[in-house]
């Protein structure tokens, strides 16, 4: 896998932990919600009970530990999986394109998110998005035929 395999290995990991972390926000209900940033209306819409928050977070932790297994497959950790290189390009972009609200913050501005949220969460993604671009970047020629 040569040199990217440690970055597509970190960025497996900062996926799979993003994955945990929206998990032990469920578990954790609306004070996480509200720490975390995921706005009033969602953590006021936990202490209702209602099931739309949990499924919501539910499902962006299925979609990042997705993310992380594709990673972790482009590093071999796997045999490769269906649509590997693209979906690496796919995974990579998105996470720079979200990244990139730190530059443009009026681009995701919303009453109901702080403005401390968007600029860390913005600089998080962002980093991210960069450790799987230089994975996917110093993997590529290995990757080639694995789509």
């Amino acid at each position: 896998m040569g040199e990217g395999r440690p970055w597509l290995l970190v960025a497996g990991s900062l996926s799979a932990a993003a994955s945990v972390l929206h998990l032990v926000c469920i578990v954790g209900g609306p004070d996480w919600y509200r720490f975390f940033g995921a706005g009033e209306s969602i953590a006021r819409a936990a202490e209702r009970g209602s099931s739309v928050p949990a499924l919501l977070t539910l499902a962006i932790a299925a979609v990042l530990a997705v993310w992380a297994a594709f990673a972790f497959s482009g590093a071999g950790l796997t045999r490769p999986w269906p649509l590997l290189r693209t979906a690496l390009v796919a995974i990579t972009a998105i996470y720079l394109v979200r990244g990139l609200a730190l530059f443009f913050p009026s681009a995701m501005s919303r009453p109901d998110l702080s403005p401390a949220f968007l600029f860390w969460s913005s600089l998080v993604v962002l980093a991210i998005g960069v450790v799987h671009l230089i994975g996917l970047w110093r993997t590529w020629p290995h990757l080639k035929g694995m789509h």
